[in-house]
């Protein structure tokens, strides 16, 4: 079994609020400094440990430091299965650009090389996948979307390498997040400038020739969005069955808008919720009768534990708050998805939180699972995992974490 070296990963992270619209009104950053040792072994989680890191049900697969990525701080994560090996990628944001990484097999994973940003560093990236290709976007300054043709993975022999981009799309300059809905190839683009033509909103882009995006229209009539869902729509709602739905979380409101008609979007509904901080991202329940979202700012503002708020979307024309589930710790909540009966939380500085999700109609929601990369605190900081990636057939979940990079991890057995 070869070790991933062992390294020292110290990370001193001063970030502060902007106000300048380029910067999308990002999430406000924090002061913090993390420092974790580790070799990178497997580790099952055992008495509530795996290796130096607390859990419950989770075991450490693997993990690639920021420093063999030649980067100084991680952002969002994406996975890629190839179709042609069954071979599993974990894709991650850098600072610097975006990492390709081999994890299928678990003993030895491969750093392959690193796509450079298209601009200057950011902080913030964001990562999509569709039809075996990488569609990425950040906060940097003119930076527009990068694609990149995945399966040229498959026949890296001598790691790690510099990536070029196979194809780039310039209809925006910055951008805060990605979405794309796989049904229809279709790419929706969001936390652009607040100044361009759709308010910071959505912009549509066909990916269904995917070197060849063509900007189709967007959205702007809620002004910025922050993040966003789109779905082929086959909820309980039968008026917007086979309807093409975007979700999204628009700083203090969520709004669902039906964009089937790309150069007519139109506008369904909104909703908001008590003691509002900042409507960061939510997810569907895969009946999508229910959506999951996190309020990224309501633990600093309030004093929350870790809020966790759940809409019953039965009407999308009424959307109402459904229930809210309170976390054990008081850490800041982020990016959340739903897989099965679960949702899989990426918690900041409490790492990863597996929600059992199966009792949401009678408002029972429990956590079953955790993994804390950040050992130092549980505290409302902006430090520790950004986000997680639980799509894997084999069970792997991957995990960014801000301060330290890469970790994979698995339930036990």
């Amino acid at each position: 079994m070869r070790k991933i070296p062992i390294l020292l990963v110290t990370s001193f992270l001063i970030f502060a609020c902007s106000n300048d619209d380029n910067a999308s009104d990002s999430e406000p950053q924090l002061m913090d400094q993390s420092a974790n040792t580790d070799t990178g072994e497997p580790f099952p989680c055992e008495n509530g440990m795996a290796g130096i890191y607390p859990c419950n049900g989770l075991d450490l697969v693997g993990r690639v430091n920021l420093a063999d990525m030649d980067a100084g701080r991680g952002n969002d994560i994406w996975g890629w299965t190839d179709s042609a090996s069954g071979k599993e990628y974990a894709i991650m944001g850098l600072d610097n650009g975006t990492a390709f990484i081999d994890i299928s097999d678990p003993n030895n994973m491969r750093y392959l090389g690193k796509l450079p940003t298209a601009t200057v560093s950011s902080g913030w990236r964001d990562i999509k996948v569709y039809q075996d290709h990488a569609f990425v976007v950040s906060e940097a300054s003119g930076h527009g979307m990068q694609i990149f043709d995945l399966t040229r993975l498959r026949t890296i022999s001598n790691p790690p390498q510099t990536f070029d981009a196979d194809a780039s799309y310039d209809g925006f300059g910055n951008a805060h997040n990605i979405v794309i809905n796989e049904d229809t190839g279709f790419a929706y683009v969001v936390g652009t400038d607040r100044g361009d033509a759709f308010n910071g909103g959505a912009h549509f882009i066909n990916i269904q020739d995917p070197k060849n995006p063509v900007g189709a229209g967007g959205y702007g009539d809620n002004g910025y969005s922050h993040d966003a869902q789109v779905v082929t729509y086959n909820g309980p709602d039968a008026d917007y069955t086979g309807r093409e739905i975007y979700i999204g979380s628009n700083e203090n409101v969520v709004i669902i808008a039906d964009v089937t008609d790309k150069e007519n979007p139109t506008n369904i509904s909104s909703v908001s919720y008590p003691n509002r901080a900042y409507t960061h991202q939510g997810w569907f329940s895969e009946d999508q009768q229910y959506f999951i979202l996190g309020d990224e700012v309501d633990e600093i503002d309030f004093g929350f534990n870790t809020r966790t708020l759940l809409f019953d979307f039965t009407d999308l024309d009424n959307p109402v708050l459904h229930d809210s589930y309170a976390g054990p710790t008081t850490a800041i909540d982020h990016n959340g998805y739903v897989k099965g009966n679960e949702y899989f939380l990426s918690n900041y500085t409490a790492g990863v939180r597996i929600l059992d999700i199966s009792g949401i109609a009678d408002k029972s929601i429990s956590e079953t699972h955790f993994f804390d990369t950040f050992t130092s605190s549980n505290g409302p900081q902006f430090s520790g995992v950004w986000s997680v990636y639980p799509y894997f057939e084999s069970g792997n979940i991957i995990v960014s974490d801000i301060n330290s990079g890469l970790f994979v991890i698995k339930k036990s057995n």
